[in-house]
């Protein structure tokens, strides 16, 4: 029986929290829901407790422990909506969706979104735009296939946020990738596509889009292309965007997608829009927030009454202000110094600034999205405001460093630092 039965108050089951999902749950609370969440032991002590009735506490970050927790708050009682917010959650999300009968992206879609090696049998057997690729168990077995291919991209199958994908330009770097993973289990190598990066944002209900964003990324230099900067909004020629109107389409119809929000990675080379991956799931990197100035609603609001079957009201279809999130950066070392916090944060487009590391940290080599060292929300009247904002941005908020070679003598060099915020 459903809580809205018990106590015509429908409830909310939000798994995983963090940091970033938190608009989730400030979102139910407008609505007048009861929400409860579920959440890693690592995030435990900083809960917002005042906006959930109840927390329950994932040990371990295997994504069985997640699918274990959720099944036990589901079977306590069944809630009206469940979201999923992050990677790890997406299976057990829509497990617990899927057999309560509720609406969210398909089981289907959970699992594929969840490996890249399926994504990649899933896009060819429905004819999508992708890249050449080799799915092996150990990397030796690709040995020739790579070098015959160079330059290629090798990557994990499961993890997010760029951990673990870099780019082979050569015969030497083939090499030294062949001989540092050696160890590692199932990996793709894929043709590397030439052309910039965007990403597809969108709220789908019963398999068809009733919102849609595209947004421009800015990335590290190869190899490890770590995204520095989303510029939300980005339209492209009638004919691109045709092309991406039809490959975003194809790729709903071929992994199942019913309900929920959609997050598509992909390159614009030549040829057209080349995908990347799919993920059903909130976005990371506030791109949420981002997308809502952008065209002025609540993108957090409108997934909770997706989850919930709910209507949502007619959604925009073109931007009335220009958001982007900037990702300051530094070289590796320790952290003497922060300048130009007070001066960007008195911007006019400027909308937040937050950093989750300060001086003594260490600044570690920029392999992962999860290395960088905070974020700054930007809202602009105009794209041309817009790009000025964040070039003002990367040129006053500066982080001074002791360079690694010789962080170690510097006080607090060897030390941890702050730990990150999820």
């Amino acid at each position: 029986m459903s809580t809205s039965d018990d106590t015509g108050a429908p409830e909310l089951l939000l798994v995983g929290v963090g940091t970033m999902g938190r608009p989730y749950l400030a979102a139910a609370a407008r609505m007048g829901l009861r929400v409860r969440a579920v959440e890693s032991r690592a995030t435990w002590d900083s809960r917002p407790a005042d906006l959930a009735e109840k927390f329950y506490r994932v040990d371990g970050a295997r994504e069985e422990a997640w699918t274990e927790t959720v099944a036990r708050a589901v079977a306590e009682r069944r809630p009206d909506g469940i979201i999923g917010f992050a990677e790890p959650q997406v299976i057990a999300a829509a497990l617990a969706q899927e057999r309560s009968g509720l609406p969210g992206p398909s089981l289907h879609a959970a699992v594929i979104s969840r490996n890249k090696a399926l994504q990649r049998a899933v896009f060819a057997a429905h004819g999508l735009p992708q890249p050449d690729h080799l799915h092996v168990g150990r990397i030796a077995e690709a040995r020739e296939w790579m070098t015959e291919r160079l330059p290629v991209v090798v990557k994990p199958l499961t993890l997010a946020g760029s951990e673990g994908v870099e780019l082979v330009r050569d015969a030497a770097g083939a090499e030294e990738v062949l001989a540092r993973r050696a160890g590692e289990g199932q990996l793709l190598v894929e043709e590397a596509i030439e052309g910039p990066e965007y990403s597809w944002e969108a709220l789908v209900r019963d398999g068809e889009v009733i919102f849609e964003n595209v947004t421009r990324k800015e990335t590290t230099e190869p190899p490890c292309f770590v995204e520095l900067a989303h510029h939300c909004g980005h339209e492209f020629a009638p004919a691109a965007a045709a092309q991406v109107r039809t490959v975003t389409r194809g790729v709903l119809r071929a992994v199942g997608v019913r309900t929920g929000l959609v997050h598509l990675e992909f390159r614009m080379a030549d040829r057209g829009p080349v995908l990347m991956e799919i993920a059903v799931r909130t976005p990371g990197d506030y791109l949420p927030d981002a997308i809502g100035l952008t065209f002025g609603f609540d993108l957090y609001e409108a997934v909770v009454r997706l989850s919930l079957g709910r209507s949502v009201p007619e959604l925009p279809r073109e931007p009335v202000s220009w958001a982007a999130t900037v990702f300051p950066t530094a070289p590796p070392g320790t952290i003497r110094a922060i300048t130009g916090v007070r001066e960007t944060e008195e911007h006019p487009a400027v909308v937040r600034v937050r950093l989750r590391k300060g001086p003594g940290d260490r600044v570690l080599p920029l392999t992962s999205s999860a290395q960088r060292m905070g974020h700054v929300l930007i809202d602009a009247a105009s794209p041309a405001e817009r790009e000025d904002a964040v070039k003002f941005v990367r040129e006053t908020l500066r982080v001074q460093v002791t360079p690694a070679d010789t962080a170690s003598a510097a006080p607090g060099g060897t030390g941890g630092g702050r730990p990150p915020r999820s």
